[in-house]
Formats: structure tokens, C-alpha cells, sequence
């Protein structure tokens, strides 16, 4: 075996495991403000996929898409949490039972309106660059970096401005967060749209690297809790690393393995943490942070 394949393979990891950083993020952000489990999250990364192709079949631009497809993602979140999410705030149960209904849902509207067939997105930068001798791809260094630079946005975000602060306050105590005058309705709204965004983005992102179809967003499912849970329910932190842990085992492990043998070793060997800190790596004894 070449190490230049094992270093190929490892960067593959790495940039698979900042998209699904993305889509856990908002996972975890809505999990720590609802404490609610939104499974349909997996469905607004495929939506986000779909929508930026049928963006391009009519403006043929991907950056258009790039744009567009996340904020119509978001519009989609806003109407699950008015409609579905915000009458089931705190009901850990009937949130896992609402949501994979909305998944079903969203699944079968795509289906029906755009078919069950395979699409692809042209990648929209070609070329490759030397990285340790090999010639890797422009586009997926690009999605690492703009995978990078959307968490740092986020981490400003929730720390450095008011509507941040807005987000923690609720976290800690949504009544007296209230009782100081803190919108909390418009909080909630916020936060699962803020999620659905960077679902969005994360399918946009994925769409030019992976077959687009309308059970995509099955697939990463068990990725997405397994992070969320690993990392510690609430900790965006431990998302993160737990997110691009699973993307670098997974491409590495398939340099051995099949690709369907390589997701079930890496799940199983990241699973095992649990027996070790069940609460999570990096969530306190107590309490999850945000």
C-alpha cells in the first residue's frame, strides 16, 4: 500500500469530516436550546443538496446556489419550528417521533417533485494542487476552508454579539432569560433556522462530491446522532472533533476496507468512547455547554 494513498485518504476524511462538523453544529445547537432531537435535520443537508442542483439547472451558476440553497433551507426550518418544533420544546419522546415524521415528509415531497433518480453537481473548480506529492483537488480544499471559516463565524457569533448572548442566556434558564426581556420565542426561531443554514450549506458543499438523491440524508443520520451523542449532547466542541475523529478513521479505514465495512468499524470504534465517558467527551459531569 502507497502512503501517498493513505495521506489521499486521509484528506478525503478530513474534509468529510468538516461537512458533517456542519451539520452537527446546528444539530447540537438546536438539541441545547429545544432540547429537542431533530432528526429531520438529515433531510435539510439532502434539501440543501437538492435545491442548490435545481438552482444551478436554472441559473447554471453554482455560487448562486451557494447562496441561495442554504437561506431557502432556512425558510424551510423557521416553518418546522413554528409549525411542529415549538409545541414539543422539552418533550425528548414526542420530539424524536414528530421530527422523523417531518423526515419521511421532506423525503417524500423531494421524491415526488424532482424523482428518486441520481444527480450530480459539476464541480465548480477544477484543477488540483501538489499536497504532499499528490495532486489534490481545488474544490475540496475549498470546502474545508469555507467549512472552517462558517465554524469560526458561528464561535463569533455565539460569543461576541448580542444575539449570542441572547442563545446562552435561554440556554441556562428560558424563564429568567424572559424574565430579563430576552425574546425566547424569537430565540428558538433563530437558533433552528441558524441550523438549518448550516445544514444547507454542508449539502451545497457535498453536492459536488457525492450522487444526489432524495434518501441522502439517511445516510449520515447515524453519523450526525453518533457525533452529537460522543461529543457530548449540547457541546459544540465535541461536535467538532468528534465530526472530523469519524471523517479521518472513515478514510483511512477504507484504504483497507470497503466503504460500507470502513463506516461500521469507524462507528463501532467511536461508539466505544461511550463505555468510557458515557456523557460524552466533552461535556461536563453535569451540565452540557453550548
Amino acid at each position: 500500500m502507497s502512503i501517498q494513498i493513505l495521506i489521499f485518504q486521509l484528506l478525503n476524511g478530513l474534509v468529510w469530516g468538516l461537512i458533517l462538523a456542519l451539520i452537527t453544529i446546528g444539530l447540537t445547537l438546536i438539541f441545547g436550546i429545544l432540547s429537542v432531537i431533530n432528526i429531520a435535520h438529515a433531510a435539510l443537508y439532502m434539501l440543501g443538496a437538492v435545491l442548490a442542483w435545481v438552482v444551478i439547472q436554472y441559473t447554471g451558476n453554482f455560487w448562486i446556489a451557494l447562496v441561495v440553497a442554504p437561506l431557502l433551507v432556512g425558510v424551510v426550518s423557521v416553518a418546522i419550528e413554528r409549525v411542529v418544533l415549538r409545541t414539543i420544546v422539552g418533550n425528548f419522546v414526542l420530539s424524536i417521533l414528530a421530527t422523523l415524521g417531518m423526515l419521511f415528509i421532506i423525503q417524500d415531497v423531494v421524491l415526488a417533485t424532482f424523482g428518486g433518480g441520481l444527480q450530480r453537481i459539476a464541480t465548480p473548480i477544477r484543477g488540483a494542487m501538489p499536497v504532499f506529492g499528490l495532486q489534490y483537488p481545488y474544490y475540496r480544499l475549498f470546502v474545508a476552508g469555507v467549512s472552517i471559516a462558517t465554524m469560526l463565524a458561528v464561535w463569533l457569533f455565539l460569543n461576541r454579539t448580542k444575539y449570542g448572548l441572547w442563545i446562552r442566556a435561554v440556554k441556562q434558564d428560558p424563564q429568567i432569560a424572559t424574565a430579563m426581556g430576552i425574546p425566547v420565542s424569537f430565540v428558538y426561531m433563530s437558533t433552528v433556522a441558524l441550523g438549518g443554514i448550516l445544514a444547507g450549506l454542508s449539502g451545497v458543499l457535498a453536492g459536488p462530491i457525492v450522487a444526489i438523491e432524495y434518501q441522502m440524508g439517511l445516510k449520515i443520520l447515524a453519523y450526525a446522532f453518533i457525533i452529537v451523542v460522543v461529543g457530548g449532547f449540547g457541546s459544540i466542541m465535541g461536535s467538532i472533533v468528534v465530526a472530523i475523529l469519524i471523517g479521518c478513521l472513515d478514510g483511512v479505514f477504507s484504504v483497507f476496507f470497503s466503504a460500507s465495512e470502513a463506516r461500521v468499524v469507524t462507528l463501532v470504534l467511536v461508539s466505544l468512547i461511550l463505555l468510557i465517558r458515557p456523557e460524552g467527551i466533552f461535556r461536563p459531569r453535569q451540565e452540557a455547554v453550548v
